[in-house]
This record gives structure tokens, C-alpha cells and sequence, in this order.
């Protein structure tokens, strides 16, 4: 096959390296890399900056009129909400305790979708979320499912936020993403699950470029 026609699934809950070794991925084969947490976030980001609360129907709305987009500069991506930079602010601490709440949206989710198969329909794209291989690329010729311990996720959380000048606990980070693997997983819509066919790596103990090495070897087999 050749790489430009594959379609790349990775999956996981928060802070399992999904997000650093899917760009590290893409770039090694030059195939585009499509972050779908990011655009949750933005719709996050749209609910709370305009007091929005769950009302999907305005969220929806707002991102028509401001679609979300990408771009590239010397620090890594750039996430847009129409003209707007979000890219630090859908970082933050309030969007990041609110977007479960905001992703498990039907609506929200449908529209968000949408948008991601329509981008991944070419091929060539490295894409990672929470149902990416079971809902959103279901057909997807790899399917990667990453997982680590709490207190793992947390420490790289931690490390992030701190090198972002984000202030931050680690005994409540490390709350908040359990509370978070919880929600995500028993929600309605679309939850965090391992796809039948996925391959499932533990990363924690693992370096990124332990995970990347391993994952890659699995798409030169294409």
C-alpha cells in the first residue's frame, strides 16, 4: 500500500502519548496529522468563552461561522476558531475539566466527525482520539490503542502544564484524569474503548521514541 492511501488510528485516554507520537509519526512519513482532541477542546473553549453551558445548537452555530483549522509554526501546531488563536487557551485548566462534559454531546460529536472523515477521506493521515479506530474510522488500515498507568499520565501532564507556565497540582491532575477515564469510558456516545482490531500498547516505563519505533514498525508492513 502505498503510505499516502493509509489511515492511521490512535487511541487511548488522556495523556497516553497518543498526541506526541501520532505528530512524530506523521512527520516521519510525511502524512498529515489530524488532532481531534484539539477540536473538542475548541469546542469546549466556544461553550465557555460564550457562557454557553451544553447548548449544542449555538456551539454548532459559532463553529460554522468560525471553523476550526490548523497551522504550523516553529513551536508546533497552531489551533484556530476562525481567526482566532486558541491554541494556548485550549490548553487551559477550565477547558481541559470541561470538555468530556462537552465531547459526550450527540450533536456535538456528530458535527466534530463529520468534519474529521471528511478531512481522513484522502487517506494519508495519522489521527488521534478516544474513538477514532471504533466511530470515527472504523475502517482504518492500523488501529493503535495506547494506555498507561495514572500516575504516569499525570507526571507527563504535570511536566506539560508546567512547562507551558500552566499552574497546576499533581495530587488534583492526577484526580481529574481518573475522573476523567471514568467519564469517558461510560458515556452514550462514541466512549473510550478499545477497537476489536487495535493493537494495544502499555507505554507506561516506555520513551516516546520507544512507542514511535514500535507503532512505525507496524506501518512499514504496508
Amino acid at each position: 500500500m502505498n503510505l499516502n492511501e493509509i489511515r492511521i488510528a490512535i487511541d487511548g485516554p488522556a495523556s497516553s502519548g497518543k498526541s506526541t507520537v501520532a505528530k512524530i509519526i506523521a512527520k516521519d512519513f510525511d502524512i498529515i496529522y489530524l488532532d481531534t482532541g484539539a477540536m473538542y477542546r475548541a469546542a469546549t473553549y466556544v461553550a465557555l468563552s460564550n457562557d454557553l453551558d451544553d447548548d449544542f445548537a449555538q456551539i454548532i452555530a459559532i463553529l460554522k461561522e468560525n471553523p476550526i483549522s490548523f497551522g504550523t509554526s516553529s513551536e508546533g501546531q497552531l489551533v484556530y476558531v476562525g481567526e482566532v488563536d486558541v491554541t494556548h487557551a485550549i490548553r487551559q485548566n477550565d477547558v481541559t475539566n470541561a470538555v468530556s462534559k462537552i465531547s459526550a454531546i450527540p450533536e456535538i460529536r456528530e458535527y466534530l466527525v463529520d468534519a474529521q472523515r471528511e478531512i481522513a477521506s484522502h487517506g494519508g493521515i495519522v489521527m488521534d482520539g478516544r474513538d477514532i479506530g471504533t466511530v470515527v474510522l472504523p475502517n482504518a488500515e492500523l488501529k493503535i490503542f495506547l494506555v498507561a498507568s495514572v500516575e504516569e499520565r499525570a507526571e507527563r501532564r504535570y511536566k506539560e502544564n508546567l512547562a507551558k507556565g500552566i499552574e497546576t497540582d499533581y495530587e488534583q491532575l492526577k484526580f481529574e484524569i481518573a475522573e476523567r477515564d471514568r467519564k469517558d469510558s461510560t458515556r452514550e456516545v462514541s466512549p473510550l474503548k478499545q477497537a476489536d482490531d487495535a493493537i494495544l500498547i502499555d507505554t507506561t516505563g516506555m520513551s516516546i521514541a520507544a512507542v514511535v519505533s514500535k507503532i512505525e514498525s507496524f506501518v512499514k508492513k504496508f
